[in-house]
């Protein structure tokens, strides 16, 4: 979906966020990914949210703190997923909704998301998780991957940190998905990578007292988020359905499985954890 309608920007703590403004109808947020930006994410093609504008909805994205063409400080804490939550919560303030409004979110914007939602669970009316990264018993790795990683883009620039993650295997569904550079700037993305070191998703206490319905979309073969967590997840929330994309077939259409989610006509009953049954 390109990134056309009303564009706007404002101002929170120090830092100047952009943001599209497409559709009219209730709310839908969305928090894109770690490095990558609005811009970033159509060019990949992998997700697909017209299908929201056609199904009624005002659907606002917006490039995060210190990506895209959001500015932001070279300062650890502020890319704390709990921090960029609060980001999200003063937008939602600075578009002057009056209602609850759904939140959708993919890999550091899920955390975003859950945050937010943990935070001020009456600011939202439903939420969409994409790709939960992990977290929990398999976050220290991932945490002392990036911290090497901060410390690799300072030392040997931020070349030699995406030589080193070519090297990397990519998810069956990524296999064909163009690359891109990160879009944080190489003074700010240090900070970025030990922001995220420093996170985790909530504690499943938390998530278990969150009483909003959940849309958990997965994808198999990627250790940085791997199915462990998107399952855990769904099971620590009172009211989820999780459904696995095996291909890019799959992926999307999870533009179509969230309109429908969100419209009423794919929720399921407030009974716990659900499985598509394939995952």
């Amino acid at each position: 979906m390109s990134a056309t309608g009303r564009e706007g920007r404002f101002r929170c703590r120090g830092a100047e966020l952009v943001y599209d403004d497409l559709g009219e109808g209730p709310l839908a947020v969305y928090a894109h990914g770690g490095f990558v930006s609005r811009d970033v994410e159509d060019r990949m093609g992998l997700f697909d949210w017209a299908p929201l504008l056609r199904a009624g909805r005002r659907l606002v994205r917006y490039d995060a703190r210190g990506h895209g063409r959001s500015d932001g400080a070279a300062v650890d804490t502020d890319y704390t997923y709990d921090s960029l939550a609060r980001d999200l919560l003063a937008l939602l303030d600075h578009l002057g909704d009056a209602g609850r409004a759904d939140a959708m979110g993919s890999s550091m914007g899920c955390a975003t998301v859950l945050h937010a939602a943990v935070r001020e669970p009456g600011r939202f009316s439903a939420l969409v998780l994409l790709i939960p990264p992990t977290a929990w018993t398999t976050r220290a790795a991932y945490a002392r991957a990036n911290r090497s990683a901060a410390e690799t883009v300072e030392r040997r620039g931020v070349g030699a940190w995406l030589a080193a993650r070519a090297e990397r295997p990519r998810p069956p569904v990524m296999a064909d998905v163009p690359e891109f550079p990160p879009t944080p700037s190489e003074r700010v993305l240090p900070a970025v990578l030990r922001g995220l070191a420093l996170s985790d998703l909530p504690p499943p206490a938390s998530l278990a007292a969150l009483r909003l319905p959940a849309l958990v979309l997965a994808w198999e073969g990627d250790p940085g988020h791997p199915l462990s967590t998107a399952r855990a997840l769904a099971r620590s929330l009172p009211d989820a359905e999780l459904h696995v994309a095996r291909t890019r077939a799959e992926v999307a259409a999870w533009g179509e499985r969230a309109a429908a989610f969100l419209t009423g006509r794919g929720r399921p009953p407030a009974s716990g954890a659900r499985c598509c049954g394939r995952c």
